[in-house]
């Protein structure tokens, strides 16, 4: 499989291919854990509906340095663990209230929110016992590596300083466009980003000049996806989001087109995606299907 960007029934494959190993990975964990209904709560949250962006940057960044995908797999997998729990996290009555998830009711209203809490819980611890343990000859130096840019990404340094952020001020009708930003990247952008740094982390690749290029390729997109949902969140609808349309508004929210306004948020988003694609543009024909799922990113309507 060549997986050139300019073969969409190739690139379709390929992430039918990601997603059946994520399954099996999954799979894998769960069929053992002791309690049904937390087994049933976290099979709920993970199936259905996913676009898998994140754990298909692992394995697109990979693709690149010739990675073996049962490398792969481990940190595609914990990366797609911890984004279900901070979506699973976000939606409880206490964040966004968000009756919707992947076009379902919300793990919480499903199994009630103690569960919920504890289904969030379940999966973010479970993505770092895969990262350390589970099995494939990935060197310790390595898991340790990965382990150190997921967690750095996913807590108070990353992703939940983003949600403590978003919580104290994006209601703030003060709020600065340069504050604002500063959210985004950490609460959405920072994930993103280290999906890609996974993918590089993987391989035996140790140029400096690699990291810095793919470092400002996921800063750029990972900031553009925040934007992008923030202008979905007001032009798309609900039955096509498979999440409530126009919560950011319901729950009064500051957002990148609430401050800039729509044109100039989408010049934005364009502005980011051209910046990551220049940042790759010295790979070659080896990034092709990373600069694919990216345009599919920019494409997307949900």
């Amino acid at each position: 499989m060549s997986l050139l960007a300019n073969n969409p029934t190739e690139l379709a494959e390929f992430k039918a291919l990601c997603q059946r190993r994520l399954h099996v990975m999954m799979d894998h964990y769960l069929q053992a854990i002791p309690s049904l209904e937390l087994k049933d709560a976290m099979r709920y949250s993970l199936s259905d509906g996913g676009k898998y962006i994140r754990p298909l940057l692992v394995y697109a960044t990979g693709h690149i340095f010739n990675v073996p995908l049962d490398y792969l797999d481990i940190p595609a997998t914990a990366v797609e663990l911890i984004h279900t729990y901070s979506l699973i996290h976000d939606d409880l009555p206490c964040m966004d209230n968000a009756d919707l998830r992947r076009g379902k009711p919300s793990c919480h209203k499903m199994y009630g929110e103690g569960l919920g809490v504890l289904t969030g819980d379940a999966l973010h611890t479970l993505s770092v016992q895969i990262l350390a343990s589970h099995p494939a000859a990935l060197s310790s130096e390595k898991r340790i590596q990965m382990l150190s840019v997921l967690c750095n990404a996913c807590g108070p340094f990353g992703m939940e300083a983003g949600q403590a952020l978003d919580i104290v001020m994006m209601d703030n009708t003060d709020l600065s466009l340069e504050l604002l930003l500063q959210i985004y990247r950490l609460k959405t952008g920072a994930l993103l980003s280290a999906c890609v740094e996974l993918g590089r982390l993987a391989s035996t690749e140790n140029e400096d000049s690699h990291q810095q290029a793919l470092t400002q390729f996921g800063d750029c997109i990972g900031l553009a996806f925040q934007i992008q949902d923030d202008i979905l969140d007001i032009e798309s609808d609900t039955q096509v989001l498979g999440k409530t349309q126009g919560i950011d508004a319901m729950n009064q929210k500051s957002t990148y087109p609430t401050l800039v306004g729509l044109a100039a948020a989408k010049a934005k988003v364009q502005a980011l995606y051209q910046e990551a694609l220049d940042a790759i543009d010295y790979l070659g024909p080896r990034a092709n299907l990373l600069r694919a799922v990216i345009t599919q990113l920019l494409e997307r309507k949900k």
